[in-house]
């Protein structure tokens, strides 16, 4: 066995049924805030897509996946991220996958390098734990930097807790992991933290990959979070023989953009000598997507009136459900994903099964999103709250929850 399968730790949801274990639901009907699947509708087209394109089966998918799927891809990235200075070409930047959470996890084995003498591999805190498990079975350790504020006024906004930029153990680090927005904190980075990240990169030489699974659910249509793509391209041309991406990888997913978590369709795009590693390791990975499933996802991509309705169901659940958790919990509406992060001022699995035992309601405690770096586990005694129920459920939790904290206080 690889020896480093022991290292892994159970996954939240793994934690959360052995907490749950022996614990009498209460009468209620049941409502889940605790796994961030959306449940809005997928767009109809998709299955006009899938059903029409069936017959693609027949043949061996390249793991290039196809013209078409590369090209609306492109030209989503370059309308969304503004990059007409640098458009990301669709024949050797652009890679389809099967979900940003494979990918995620395969970047790792593909890139990191075990036998450097450079071992350190960033990941935030908290954190989706694929980033881990990644790390882990690459053969090397995740150092955690904690997602908590600037320590200084002079650092951009939204920018997380690591070390500062003249820290010399940025000369050790392979590779940093980056959620933006965040999971599960909502936080945004924003263009000037991601060009001072950048410009680390460039310094120290490492790579960026950046999770932008949660980029299409924002709340403000006139706002929409900066990528790590536009940032670099922000940056400009660095010199004669170096373009702006070549220290960066970015992971997008139809998954939460488009309610198609079942598709199992994402991308990554970036720098072009990473995407050849990439491409070589997916070769014979075996992990080329289905004809039908990419016939689907050019839908997606080339379509946003979805998108644009999509956000707007999450963003009545926000002002449905903060109005009724302000006078019990510091909540503040994020910026963008589908999720509340409370401090609860309490246990936060002691909250987890009253709200089980007393509601039926299922959420998953902070504290096993995250983990203990220097004594701290900045998960510890919050909650995540994934707003995906419908928003009748949602008004129902938001409202348990309110009493529930009422009478602890």
């Amino acid at each position: 066995m690889n020896p480093d399968l022991g290292k892994l730790q159970p996954y939240p949801f793994e934690k959360l049924k052995a907490l749950l274990s022996g614990v009498e639901a209460g009468n209620n009907a049941p409502i889940s805030l605790s796994v961030g699947e959306p449940r809005h509708s997928a767009p109809d087209f998709i299955q006009t897509a899938l059903d029409t394109h069936w017959r693609g089966i027949e043949k061996y998918p390249p793991t290039r996946g196809s013209d078409e799927l590369r090209e609306a891809i492109s030209q989503w990235l370059l309308r969304r991220f503004h990059l007409n200075n640098y458009p990301v070409s669709p024949v050797d930047q652009i890679l389809p996958v099967n979900g940003t959470r494979e990918a995620l996890f395969a970047i790792a084995q593909c890139l990191l390098d075990r036998g450097s003498n450079k071992q350190v591999v960033l990941a935030p805190n908290p954190f989706y734990q694929i980033y881990e498990g990644a790390i882990y079975l690459a053969g090397l350790q995740p150092t955690f930097y904690n997602l908590d504020a600037p320590r200084d006024d002079t650092a951009p906004a939204g920018r997380p807790g690591y070390w500062d930029n003249d820290d010399p153990r940025w000369a050790q680090v392979q590779l940093i992991y980056i959620c933006n927005p965040g999971n599960p904190t909502g936080q945004v980075m924003s263009k000037d933290a991601l060009i001072e990240l950048i410009e680390l990169a460039e310094r120290h030489d490492f790579i960026i990959v950046s999770d932008e699974c949660y980029s299409e659910i924002y709340r403000d249509e006139n706002h929409p979070p900066p990528g790590l793509l536009e940032a670099a391209a922000n940056r400009g041309q660095v010199s004669d023989d170096k373009t702006p991406l070549d220290h960066c990888l970015v992971f997008h997913s139809l998954s939460k953009r488009s309610n198609l978590p079942g598709l199992r369709s994402g991308f990554v795009a970036g720098g072009q000598a990473l995407i050849e590693q990439f491409l070589l390791y997916r070769t014979y990975h075996g992990c080329s997507m289905s004809p039908p499933v990419q016939a689907a996802s050019t839908q997606a991509w080339l379509d946003e009136t979805h998108v644009v309705n999509n956000r707007q169901r999450y963003n009545e659940k926000y002002e449905a459900v903060l109005p009724i958790l302000a006078p019990v919990l510091p909540v503040e509406q994020p910026a963008a994903g589908f999720y509340l992060w409370p401090d609860l001022g309490m246990d936060d699995e002691q909250f987890t099964r009253d709200m089980y035992n007393r509601y039926n309601i299922a959420v998953v405690p902070g504290s096993y999103l995250s983990r203990t770096v220097d004594g701290v586990n900045p998960g510890k005694n919050h909650t995540r709250l994934a707003l995906v129920a419908e928003l009748e459920d949602c008004i129902t939790a938001a409202t348990h929850i309110r009493d529930y904290l009422a009478e602890q206080q």
